[in-house]
């Protein structure tokens, strides 16, 4: 008799915390969809890395409050597991369709990251270009001051014509390197979003087919 009723007792228990975790997915899902922002590529990519990865929430809140099946539930909980083993097939359908939004989220954003490390990389090497000019044009005091601006140390006792040329030549040599880490951020930024978008599809993947497992294995619910 002892043993039944501390059965009975981790019976609650394990639907009680089921419902709590539902609750706080609840949470979840208006802290990372409030404010919308559709039809932004970055808004949206990081939505359902979000969501995806906190899909573990309602996992183990759906799997909790199925515990146990029809043992000791009241008419209301009756009606609320129909709706939750419903619930699961949506969601499984939701996950699903949240793979191409995904891969299409994840190419848009890649694109408009291209963009602007081009206009980034532009306005730089604009202004490596106006050096130029400027320099070209430049009296020895002119000059002199340019070096400065620029942050490129010289020797004031040269004549005009070797500074320039000294000039010029770090101008090139710090031209290169910008561009070299113009491009290397623009690997890593690559990279970080197809890795992220890569786990975040197969997370989709794998919840949907939870979901779906949890809807099978709850048919009972749906049969009252």
């Amino acid at each position: 008799m002892a043993e039944s009723a501390t059965e009975n007792r981790s019976i609650h228990r394990f639907r009680l915390v089921g419902y709590g975790l539902l609750g706080y997915a609840l949470m979840d899902l208006i802290q990372v969809l409030y404010p919308p922002k559709f039809f932004n590529p970055a808004w949206e990519v990081q939505a359902i890395g979000s969501l995806i990865e906190r899909v573990i929430v309602p996992l183990l809140g759906l799997a909790l409050v199925f515990f146990g099946e029809f043992y000791d539930r009241n008419r209301v909980e009756k009606i609320l597991l129909n709706v939750l083993s419903w619930l699961c097939l949506v969601l499984a359908i939701v996950c699903l369709l949240v793979i191409p939004l995904g891969v299409f989220g994840t190419a848009r954003l890649d694109f408009q990251n291209d963009q602007q490390v081009n206009r980034q990389a532009e306005q730089q090497l604009s202004q490596f270009n106006k050096l130029e000019q400027q320099l070209d044009q430049s009296s020895t005091g002119d000059i002199q001051a340019l070096a400065t601006k620029a942050g490129i140390p010289i020797d004031p006792t040269k004549e005009p014509q070797a500074l320039k040329t000294e000039i010029l030549g770090r101008l090139t040599t710090v031209r290169s390197r910008v561009q070299s880490q113009i491009e290397e951020s623009r690997a890593n930024q690559k990279q970080t979003l197809f890795k992220n978008s890569i786990k975040w599809n197969l997370g989709a993947l794998l919840a949907s087919c939870l979901f779906f497992f949890l809807w099978k294995s709850s048919d009972w619910a749906r049969q009252r």
